[in-house]
C-alpha cells in the first residue's frame, strides 16, 4: 500500500512541519484559527495528490465518480444521524476519561472574528475539509484496505482517521464519522456520499461555536 504510506506521510509532514511555523507568526488568534481551518482540508488534499501521483490511474479508481441522487439523499439523513451519534460519543469519552482537551478549539477562534471570518470558516470547515479528507481517508486509505475485506477497510480506515485527530475528545467523534463515510464508500465506490455526510456534520460547527461563545 505505498499510496497510503505516501499520502499519510505527506499529510503528517504538512501538519507537523507547517502548523508550528504558522503559530510562530505574529497573527491574531482569529486569523490563526481561520488559516488552520483552511489548512485542515488543504493538507489532506495534498496527501491525496501525492498518493494519486504514484501511479497513473483514473479519478474513478479513487472514488471520484458520480453516484445516484438516492445515495446523496441517504447521505443527508445519515449525516444528521452521525452528527447526533458523534456528539454522544464525545460526551461519553469526556465522562469516562475526564479528558476535555479539544485541539480544534482554534477553529472556533477563527470563526469568531466577525461575519467574514464566520462565512470563510464555514466554507473551509464545511466544504473544503470534507472534500480533502474524503479524498485521502476514503479515496486512498479505505480504498486500499478493501483488498483485505470490508471490516478492515471500514474499521481500519476509521481508526486511522480518528487517530489522525489525536487522542482527545475529538477521537470518538472522528471514529464514528469515519465508520459511516467508509461504509458509504464501500457500498457506492464513490467519495461523494461520504462528502455529503461530512458536510452535514461539519457545516454547523463554526456557527455553533460562535453562539456557544456568546452564551
Amino acid at each position: 500500500m505505498p499510496e497510503v504510506a505516501v499520502g499519510l506521510l505527506v499529510w503528517a509532514a504538512a501538519v507537523f512541519g507547517l502548523v508550528p511555523q504558522l503559530r510562530r507568526l505574529d497573527l491574531s488568534p482569529e486569523l490563526t484559527g481561520l488559516v488552520l481551518t483552511a489548512l485542515s482540508g488543504v493538507f489532506a488534499a495534498l496527501g491525496f495528490a501525492a498518493a494519486s501521483s504514484l501511479r497513473i490511474r483514473s479519478g474513478a479508481s479513487f472514488g471520484i465518480r458520480r453516484v445516484s441522487r438516492r445515495w446523496l439523499l441517504v447521505a443527508v439523513g445519515l449525516g444528521v444521524a452521525t452528527l447526533i451519534v458523534k456528539s454522544l460519543a464525545s460526551a461519553a469519552w469526556i465522562l469516562v476519561s475526564g479528558e476535555q482537551s479539544n485541539p480544534q478549539a482554534e477553529y472556533a477562534q477563527g470563526a469568531g472574528g466577525g461575519l467574514l471570518y464566520l462565512v470563510l470558516a464555514t466554507l473551509f470547515l464545511g466544504v473544503v475539509t470534507p472534500v480533502g479528507e474524503e479524498l485521502l481517508f476514503r479515496g486512498v486509505v479505505a480504498n486500499a484496505l478493501l483488498r483485505w475485506g470490508p471490516v478492515m477497510a471500514v474499521g481500519g480506515s476509521a481508526l486511522v482517521f480518528a487517530l489522525c485527530h489525536g487522542v482527545n475528545s475529538v477521537l470518538p467523534a472522528a471514529f464514528v464519522l469515519g465508520l459511516v463515510t467508509a461504509e458509504l464508500f464501500r457500498r457506492t465506490e464513490s467519495i461523494w456520499p461520504g462528502v455529503v455526510v461530512h458536510v452535514v456534520v461539519n457545516l454547523p460547527a463554526p456557527l455553533v461555536s460562535v453562539l456557544y461563545g456568546l452564551g
